[in-house]
């Protein structure tokens, strides 16, 4: 089942913790509300199967619709709903981030800038020490407990928040916390730069190609795609790699100059040394409505600007578009702020 009290705890830093080599090490942070409300959030840092190291991304300016959907600053716990349009994340739907971006680190190694506790206390230490930063925590609550002290910071109740990763295309026993938008994540808000930066985690062991229903992993689906440039341990043969991602999405016009009916149009770029058929490629909005690339071939390294219609529509305050190969599996995705979209006229690139 997925988790059951999934939201966002929107708080001020003001410690953390690093724990050492346990079963399940976790980064801690010590949070505190508008109200005085003390929360602690527990940040896997080490998976408990195999491969143990996690996949991570940083985004030091994450521009996404999403921001705009939190609670207020400060503001404590807020449930949310596990469905699109809301604050709700999910990592393979809601183009957060370009997967081949992930990177591995260890949990904790001797040394300075080296492994994923340090990564995370570089930006935790950031909050901490800014008054003006807000934190946002997303994954599922635990507590509160009224009669008992936190183990880690001992304030009371107990009350917090963990499940701070992906959470679907799991496997083994913890496939049962399968589920759509309901991944977790760290989002700071530097108040002074106007500037968000965002810390997203994933398992190695999981699944980038899940259920739009169950959040469960879709068989026989191709791995996380990676960037061609980084060296990878290498997968298992026997599984399909799709494209790798040579064909992606880099700009798009969505709030063009002049009276509606607008053209709004899309750009794919074919990253790669070989030409690649279109035919049964497809483009889907936020609202999943989805429109058909021409077929045929697109020719190495050359563009393609396909306009709209049809019920595939760009809105200008914020969206996403995700491109889909024959298959119906997503290949790439981006998306735009309301910010963004505001200059009419004005080509978004990504």
């Amino acid at each position: 089942m997925p988790l059951k009290n999934y939201g966002v705890l929107a708080a001020t830093a003001v410690d953390r913790r690093r724990e050492g080599a346990t079963d399940t090490p976790h980064y801690q942070i010590h949070l505190r509300d508008a109200q005085g409300t003390h929360y602690r959030a527990a940040v896997n840092v080490q998976s408990q199967q195999a491969p143990s190291e996690l996949l991570y991304v940083v985004a030091d300016d994450f521009r996404h619709p999403v921001t705009a959907l939190l609670p207020a600053a400060g503001s404590g716990w807020t449930s949310l709903p596990s469905k699109a349009g809301t604050a709700s994340l999910d990592f393979v739907r809601g183009n957060l981030f370009d997967p081949a971006a992930l990177r591995i680190l260890p949990p904790d190694l001797p040394g300075a800038d080296n492994d994923l506790a340090d990564l995370l206390d570089h930006y935790v230490q950031r909050a901490i020490n800014d008054p003006g930063a807000a934190v946002y925590l997303i994954g599922q609550r635990f507590g509160p407990e009224p009669t008992v002290p936190d183990k880690v910071f001992g304030f009371k109740p107990g009350n917090g928040v963990h499940d701070i990763h992906m959470n679907q295309g799991n496997s083994g026993r913890f496939r049962a916390d399968d589920g759509v938008y309901q991944d977790g994540g760290l989002l700071i808000h530097l108040a002074a730069e106007d500037r968000w930066v965002a810390v997203f985690l994933a398992f190695q062991s999981q699944a980038w190609h899940t259920d739009d229903a169950t959040g469960h992993t879709l068989p026989g689906t191709p791995p996380r795609p990676t960037d061609p440039t980084v060296p990878t341990v290498p997968t298992d043969p026997t599984v399909p790699t799709g494209h790798d991602g040579a064909l992606r999405i880099v700009a798009a016009l969505v709030n063009p100059a002049g009276p509606a009916p607008e053209d709004e149009t899309v750009t794919v770029l074919n990253t790669s040394a070989a030409p690649i058929d279109l035919t049964g490629w497809q483009l889907a909005d936020r609202s999943k409505h989805r429109l058909a690339l021409p077929a045929g071939p697109l020719a190495a390294g050359a563009a393609l600007t396909v306009h709209g219609g049809g019920g595939f529509e760009l809105g200008n305050h914020g969206g996403a578009i995700t491109l889909l190969d024959p298959a119906g599996l997503k290949v790439h995705g981006v998306a735009y702020t309301e910010r963004q979209a505001a200059a009419e006229g004005r080509t978004i690139t990504f």
